[in-house]
């Protein structure tokens, strides 16, 4: 019988524009993108020039760190553009699509009959390995590294998020199958709500399950490493987004690679929202134009709404991204004593607005902070929404005082920025605490270095 994990700390807010289950047909766009940036600790190095014919699975760079983790094209066709930016630093390489896609062939595989170098090799050789993350540093993984165990969170309990079941539908055998090839590698553990029933899920196979039940950030998977099998210094776990899975699943059952993915498009400013399908790299226009409200300040978002990126129309979709939300930016709004209003349509985590006399409902928030960065006070409020056995508050405190040694002793290793949204969200002082965290990362990661 698998394992239930019940989480009481957390918080579920609920956003309106939710992504209806049924898919819309988006056009495909002449230029895709793929960006560094999107890798995070990796430093890229251009492997092909403008002008050069790519395939499917062609590498566009690679880390100079480690050469042998390639980053590959999604589309085929002519690259068109290297795009640097101060210090010529990479931002992106761009690639003009072939109206006829051309694939590198990788050759259909057994993955029962493989061992686990030569699944490395082959998600090295194909470019998926830049996928994977590590634990600690929440950086791209290190194929020389032996990891204790890989995790895999099959759903996202953040708001407007993905239904990775209805993602899920219709490649339920290239699940299995990545699956299948991360158990090759080591011990791999699969986290799956409480609400889900696809079989898929909760009968996979080659996988330890264990289920979620409770609030945002449930699905994370840095609670669920937390909760299962927490990370001591000089220990190494992979993690790994579902999609990606089926990305493995797929090259490994066809020798070919389909960057593809089920978008949700969602926000309260898109008209229609539901899902559509995309190719990583893609750029937006063709997503955004015609399908959001006009006449008003809007801000784009390469994914989640509590941890995504602000882009625009002319952005391209994000190497890790499941969904692009678009909400009011809200520089356009002004109010007249809004601090002493009721505020019946705006939410407070704390009841500070009587929105909550109101029952549950639907929230369009917009961008605003709404207050200035003061210093941080000491409330609890973090813990209330975090629900790792970590000292929040504490810890990043550490990391703005520059105290690794403290940092290492509050479990530094085992977090990511993302498990710190919600304490940004709810947090009065208005830190930035994704970016203090990730800050606290790479010191910690250039001094153990």
């Amino acid at each position: 019988m698998a394992n239930v994990i019940k989480l009481r700390k957390g918080l579920d807010v609920n956003l309106k524009g939710k992504a209806a289950k049924e898919e819309f047909q988006v056009k495909k766009p002449a230029v895709y993108a793929l960006m560094p940036d999107d890798f995070t600790g990796m430093k890229p190095k251009v492997v092909v020039k403008e002008n050069d014919v790519v395939k499917v699975g062609d590498s566009l760079f690679v880390d100079k760190n480690h050469p042998e983790i390639k980053f590959v094209s999604p589309v085929s066709g002519r690259v068109t553009m290297v795009e640097r930016g101060d210090r010529r630093k990479v931002l992106s390489v761009r690639v003009e699509a072939d109206a006829e896609q051309q694939y590198v062939d990788f050759g259909k595989k057994n993955v029962g009959q493989m061992t686990a170098q030569e699944v490395k090799d082959l998600l090295l050789e194909s470019g998926l390995f830049g996928f994977f993350r590590q634990r600690p540093y929440d950086v791209t993984a290190n194929p020389s590294d032996t990891p204790k165990a890989i995790f895999v969170s099959a759903f996202n309990s953040m708001p407007l998020a993905a239904d990775f079941e209805y993602v899920l539908r219709g490649r339920e055998a290239d699940f299995q199958a990545g699956l299948d090839a991360l158990a090759k590698m080591a011990k791999t553990y699969l986290g799956v709500s409480s609400k889900q029933t696809a079989t898929a899920l909760t009968a996979a196979k080659n996988v330890e399950i264990n289920f979620f039940d409770g609030p945002a950030p449930a699905g994370n998977v840095g609670v669920q490493i937390n909760h299962i099998s927490p990370i001591n210094k000089g220990e190494v776990v992979w993690t790994l987004g579902a999609e990606e899975v089926i990305f493995i699943g797929h090259l490994l059952n066809t020798g070919r690679l389909d960057f593809t993915r089920v978008i949700a498009f969602a926000g309260s400013e898109v008209k229609n929202p539901a899902y559509c399908k995309m190719t990583i790299g893609q750029q937006l226009s063709t997503l955004i134009e015609g399908n959001v409200t006009t006449g008003k300040s809007l801000r784009v978002i390469n994914g989640n709404v509590m941890t995504g990126v602000k882009t625009s129309a002319d952005g391209f979709l994000g190497a890790h991204v499941t969904e692009v939300n678009v909400i009011p930016e809200g520089d356009d709004v002004h109010e007249i004593f809004g601090w002493i209003m009721p505020r019946f349509n705006d939410y407070s985590s704390s009841r500070a607005y009587m929105s909550w006399l109101m029952g549950k409902k639907e929230y369009a928030l917009d961008a605003r902070v709404k207050g200035g960065e003061r210093h941080m006070i000491m409330s609890g409020e973090y813990d209330r929404v975090f629900p790792m056995d970590i000292f929040p508050e504490q810890l990043v405190k550490a990391i703005i005082t520059g105290d690794i040694d403290r940092m290492e002793a509050l479990g530094i290793y085992e977090v990511a920025p993302e498990d710190f949204a919600l304490c940004e969200f709810v947090d009065s002082s208005k830190l930035e605490v994704q970016r203090i965290v990730r800050e606290g990362l790479d010191m910690l990661r250039k001094e153990m270095a």
